[in-house]
């Protein structure tokens, strides 16, 4: 068994595949990584190939009809044969002395009954064309280098969350939740990080800035014009994360109020995107979001109508809507978002 499988979800990534994939073969034979082409129509499947071809003990290359970033992670899933599990964007990379530091710990738990289900490190938003670079850092939330259940974690604050970028699954865990992410959909790491969490009691943190997650380039999803286009997947992936977890279930309540954070959280950006866009269509999208919010988990309707961030969403009129968008942008500065 490998120590670690990393899966590479590729769609067309021929120019900057290279980048990631190199940063990734530091961590030698212990590692297994996965490459998944999904249905490229580019250089992509000639690049993985060659790699395959070049480190066969490490690297393995998967094609497939193009089924989205989901399904390329629901494959990668499938064929893992490492303990722990980590997903790397085809146009990110990891930081090498940090990425030995992170394979040394999990290491240390490997062949022993003491594995963790959860290991967390920092990450860092390399925004082009940006001089500062906001890194994701857990400090003073979770305690540093010591095994560590719910109970020890503090209260996050506001724009601070464990993302993808930051988070190595356990591979049985993810197998044990039944993690299946839906085809053609984006945004589903949102889904990826917060399905399985009811099963993780085992954490451990390393402060090392280890995943560089590359954000600014016009086509890509996570841009806010984008994001708007393609706004239905959003709520989606929304609806899907309220569905997903019945929160009443949820004994330990820390994990409880953290789940409940993390879905205002992709909510508020939800309805803030749909006020963005300015169209009457959009406006009544929001307005039935909110009602089926209402309708499936009455704690976070009420975070969301009476919290700060809530009343952010809520304002009325057109004055209302702009003082929003005028409040999303302050945040998108100071979070360092795009």
């Amino acid at each position: 068994m490998k120590l670690l499988t990393v899966v590479i979800p590729c769609y067309n990534s021929e120019d900057y595949m290279h980048y990631c994939i190199e940063s990734l073969l530091t961590g030698g034979e212990d590692i297994e990584i996965l490459i998944v082409n999904d249905g490229s129509v580019d250089k992509t499947k000639k690049i993985a190939d060659t790699y395959a071809l070049k480190y066969p003990a490490i690297i393995k290359v998967i094609h497939q009809e193009n089924g989205g970033h989901g399904e390329a992670i629901n494959t990668g899933l499938d064929h893992a044969t490492g303990l722990y599990f980590k997903i790397v964007d085809s146009d990110d990379w990891v930081d090498t002395r940090a990425y030995l530091k992170v394979l040394e710990t999990l290491r240390g738990f490997s062949g022993t009954n003491e594995t963790i289900d959860i290991l967390i490190s920092n990450f860092i938003y390399e925004k082009q064309g940006s001089k500062y670079r906001k890194v994701m850092q857990y400090r003073k939330v979770l305690p540093e280098d010591t095994v560590f259940g719910w109970e020890q974690v503090k209260p996050f604050k506001k724009g601070q969350f464990i993302l993808m970028h930051s988070m190595i699954y356990r591979t049985n865990l993810l197998r044990k939740s039944e993690l299946k992410l839906p085809k053609h959909t984006f945004y589903v790491d949102n889904l990826y990080v917060y399905t399985p969490l009811k099963y993780a009691t085992r954490m451990f943190y390393i402060d090392v800035d280890f995943y560089r997650y590359f954000i600014g380039r016009n086509d890509q999803s996570v841009n806010e014009s984008v994001m708007i286009r393609q706004i239905d997947q959003q709520i989606k992936v929304n609806k899907l994360m309220i569905e997903a977890v019945d929160l009443d279930a949820v004994e330990e309540e820390r994990l409880r109020d953290y789940m409940l954070k993390h879905l205002e959280i992709v909510t508020v950006i939800s309805a803030i995107l749909l006020i963005r866009s300015g169209t009457k269509e959009n406006i009544q999208k929001k307005r039935m979001l909110m009602k089926y919010v209402k309708e499936e988990n009455i704690e976070l309707y009420r975070n969301l109508k009476f919290g700060l961030m809530g009343r952010l969403i809520n304002l009325p009129g057109k004055l209302g809507r702009k003082i929003s968008v005028m409040a999303y942008k302050v945040s998108q500065k100071l979070i360092g978002f795009n």
